[in-house]
């Protein structure tokens, strides 16, 4: 039986987009393949590491009829990504062997049971669906994926907190010594829902989230279960379990009423940090940056007695602020930034800094002090 029977960037690109979540090893061999179900003239392509799903729909030709089998996901995107773009390649199966034909090349791969691939059993108590543009949330992602923590044993920063209340979407990341957070307003009002997405449903999503012109306006539906969230976008569905836990109060780390501020050029104030921290040592990225009356300095040494001097022209008439900083905190947030222009509020050297772009009422960096 013909699978499917398409040009080869077509297939490439519908395998492409569910094996990211794909091990190279596993505990259970079938979790390394895909799931490949034929329905009539739709092929479904399924993917799954026990804590994410992915599954996606689209025509690829081939016979008529049903079928389901899996085999190795790697091994077929490896293969087809060896193929010129435009050549058609069928895909067909007989007995246990899955055929691949493109042009003169013949490559035949073992199987195994569909009915052996754990699927992940959806929850029974998914809240309201509400939807954003994916270019959307896209971009909320982006502005919060890196405060992240990474392989924290406070398991519930390693994600990102969604609240969706009223007719806002909120996405708060935090390793404990920053945070990010920024908002986006819903269609329609719903209730309350609080969730925690693991790191790696995070990364896969900002992966597979278009923001080109052409996807600009293209939704995104979300629904959230106390242990799931199910996102459906561009023939894509998308489960995945949540983690666990009660993040912090992020509103009581947000400084409030913060008396010194000041407006600046995001690009000259990262490009003078970059320079500061080529002179910074491995383990201890600080730099000691001063706010002076219409002056920003920004200053670093390290262990072999080398020191980098910035200088900034500000608009600022606040205290004169001698503060360390942990300068890649810095460089993360002004780096996944695109506006032109940022704020910095200050209240002395020993409190918490918070930057807010004054084009997006809805974004807030907290970044704490280091001791220098």
């Amino acid at each position: 039986m013909i699978v499917l029977k398409a040009a080869q960037e077509k297939i490439l690109n519908a395998l492409q987009a569910v094996a990211g979540i794909v091990e190279r090893r596993h505990t259970l061999p079938i979790l390394a393949n895909v799931l490949i179900r034929k329905n009539g003239p739709q092929i479904e392509l399924t993917t799954s590491d026990l804590e994410i799903q992915v599954r996606t729909t689209s025509e690829l030709g081939g016979d008529a009829g049903e079928m389901a089998t899996t085999v190795g996901a790697r091994k077929l995107i490896d293969i087809l990504r060896s193929m010129p773009s435009d050549q058609t390649v069928s895909l067909s199966l007989n007995q246990n062997k899955l055929t691949l034909q493109g042009g003169k090349s013949r490559f035949t791969l073992q199987t195994l049971p569909a009915d052996d691939f754990p699927l992940v059993q959806e929850a029974a108590d998914f809240g309201p669906t509400f939807s954003v543009p994916q270019k959307t949330l896209k971009g909320l992602i982006d502005q919060v994926h890196f405060a992240m923590a990474v392989h924290d044993i406070r398991y519930y920063l390693n994600g990102i907190l969604f609240v969706a209340e009223g007719k806002n979407l909120t996405l708060v990341a935090t390793d404990g010594h920053r945070l990010a957070l920024a908002q986006a307003t819903l269609a329609s009002e719903i209730p309350k829902q609080e969730v925690i997405l693991p790191r790696k449903t995070v990364l896969e999503l900002q992966r597979l989230l278009k923001d080109e012109k052409d996807g600009d306006e293209a939704p995104i539906e979300m629904r959230f279960a106390g242990n799931q969230a199910k996102f459906s976008f561009a023939g894509m569905e998308f489960v995945t379990k949540l983690v666990e836990g009660k993040f912090p109060d992020y509103n009581r780390v947000i400084p409030k009423n913060h008396k010194n501020r000041l407006t600046l050029g995001r690009a000259p104030l990262l490009q003078s940090l970059q320079r500061a921290a080529i002179l910074t040592s491995e383990k201890f990225k600080g730099v000691r940056v001063n706010f002076e009356p219409g002056m920003l300095r920004i200053a670093s040494s390290n262990a072999e007695q080398e020191e980098a001097k910035e200088e900034l022209e500000i608009d600022y008439n606040g205290d004169a602020i001698e503060i360390g900083f942990n300068v890649t905190y810095l460089i993360d947030a002004l780096g996944n930034m695109s506006q032109e222009m940022l704020s910095i509020e200050l209240q002395d050297s020993n409190s918490s800094a918070l930057i807010t772009i004054p084009e997006q009422a809805g974004f807030k960096y907290v970044v704490m002090p280091m001791r220098i």
